[in-house]
């Protein structure tokens, strides 16, 4: 596999190569490494001060440039990684430096206090000594966080690589524990008061007319999505299946005994008996026709059209009287009927059932589909077109709304009190219900890092600081060790 630059870099002496440990003798050479040793250094692998195994090491555990790596690749390597590997090299030359100093110092001291050149020798000395044992140690316990220091397998060293996975778990359960309580997810959000800042946003024109578009593009997007097929056929089957479960002949029964006692039903009666009128008027030789072709044929013709012409007549009376006497017998009749009808769909049995047959059958009809697959048709037509028109009632309406509800959330303490209490219950619904599943996520994720990489990447980004450890651990010892020969000095005297 082919390696990037920051991955020769990593892989080099150091983080990148030409610092010797403790800032970097290969990926974890000794505190003797030399700068300059590049990743293969002068004296091989194995041995020699330099070389990116260590002194005499053989490195950190990690995939060759042409090896296969385990897991998943945890991280990508960015710029912005190679330019904190850079700022790791030089506070690793700086602490190294650092280091050399120290032990300069308390090689120049030993010789001066041995040649006799005054006492104040001896206290450069012990603090030199004090020097170098503090940045050892602050040396060994950086780089055991992730590899072995020298590359030696000392038990608890190379931390990182090693429990990469019970470090995620830990993580996980922490952030399980600390942050996704319930407690914790309702405090926080009741600070955050997310109901004044919502209607105070919403109050300003621009963001509700910044709602109202990306609220239509949502829209436009999930009719675009939708099959018109698959809408028809939900709709159509919940209507149907809506209806089935339903009888409808008593609520059928009640809202026709209700039209009958209020006399609702008296216009369609006029309107019936008009349009009779009206087409008996125009059609009195259909009538005669049809009186006459129902004659026996041995009756003479005039009768039959004396019979036809009394029929038609008295047809048209009885109609025109009916259409204009709203006291008519035979409007009577319909009430009476209309009456009775109502109280067989509540209460007659058969009455009951041929209406539940009748609704069956019409539900099973393809004209009644036809019906409702072209009011889909129509309803999506116009939805998409009102949301794509700036201007449409639909986006106007749908803006004012956002702009009042802004402003009744902005001033209403009720109202806001309300959604926070939503959004908290949600809140600690979800974080109570899935805490596992959104801990496990942090598990897993770490678990399928490959641990040389996610190692490298941890060191890219706190390695500088983690440097300053050892510095300090430098200037910390020496003054120790200053202190404590200066106070063995004293009580000797």
């Amino acid at each position: 596999m082919e390696r990037t630059d920051p991955e020769r870099a990593v892989e080099g002496g150091g983080v990148s190569g030409g610092v010797g440990l403790p800032a970097g003798a290969g990926a974890d050479g000794g505190p003797g490494g030399s700068s300059g040793s590049g990743s293969s250094g002068s004296s091989g692998s194995s041995g020699g001060s330099g070389g990116s195994s260590g002194a005499g090491g053989s490195g950190a555990p990690r995939p060759s440039g042409t090896g296969k790596r385990s897991g998943l690749p945890a991280f990508a390597y960015t710029a912005a990684d190679e330019e904190k590997l850079r700022g790791v090299r030089r506070m690793k030359t700086t602490a190294t430096g650092l280091l050399l100093l120290v032990a300069l110092v308390y090689v120049l001291a030993t010789w001066g206090k041995n040649s006799g050149l005054g006492g104040w020798t001896g206290f450069v000395a012990a603090a030199a000594e004090a020097g170098m044992v503090g940045a050892l140690a602050d040396w060994f316990a950086v780089t055991a966080l992730f590899r072995h220091p020298l590359g030696l397998p000392i038990p608890h060293t190379a931390i990182i690589p090693n429990k990469k996975d019970q470090l995620g778990t830990s993580l996980g359960a922490f952030v399980g524990e600390n942050f996704l309580s319930a407690e914790v997810v309702r405090n926080r959000l009741s600070a955050l008061g997310i109901g004044r800042r919502l209607g105070t946003w919403l109050a300003e024109p621009d963001h509700a007319d910044r709602v109202t578009a990306e609220l239509s593009t949502a829209l436009r997007g999930a009719l675009t999505v939708l099959r018109d097929s698959d809408v028809q056929a939900v709709v159509g089957e919940a209507i149907t299946r809506r209806a089935d479960a339903v009888e409808i002949a008593p609520g059928l029964g009640k809202t026709l005994d209700s039209v009958v006692a209020d006399g609702a039903h008296h216009r369609a009666v006029d309107l019936i008996c008009a349009r009779a009128h009206d087409w008996l008027v125009e059609h009195g030789d259909s009538v005669m026709d049809a009186v006459q072709g129902g004659a026996p044929g041995w009756t003479p013709r005039f009768v039959d059209r004396r019979i036809g012409d009394r029929v038609y007549k008295e047809l048209l009376r009885f109609i025109t009287e009916m259409r204009d006497m709203p006291a008519h017998p035979a409007r009577g009749a319909i009430d009476r009927f209309l009456r009775d009808f109502a109280a067989d769909l509540q209460s007659d049995t058969d009455t009951r059932a041929r209406v539940e047959r009748l609704k069956s059958e019409l539900l099973a009809r393809p004209e009644v589909q036809d019906i409702i697959a072209s009011a889909w048709a129509s309803v999506r037509a116009m939805i998409m077109s009102a949301a794509e028109d700036d201007r449409s009632e639909l986006r106007l309406r749908a803006r004012a709304s956002l702009l009042s509800l802004g402003s009744r959330l902005a001033t209403d303490a009720r109202l806001q009190g309300k959604l926070d209490g939503w959004i908290e219950d949600a809140a600690a619904y979800v974080v109570t219900t899935y805490r596992g599943e959104i801990t496990s996520l942090i598990s897993d994720t770490v678990a399928s890092w490959d641990a040389t990489d996610t190692s490298r990447k941890i060191e890219a980004h706190i390695g500088r600081d983690l440097q300053f450890i050892r510095i300090n651990g430098t200037v910390v010892g020496a003054l120790a060790g200053l202190l404590i020969y200066t106070v063995s000095h004293l009580l000797g005297a």
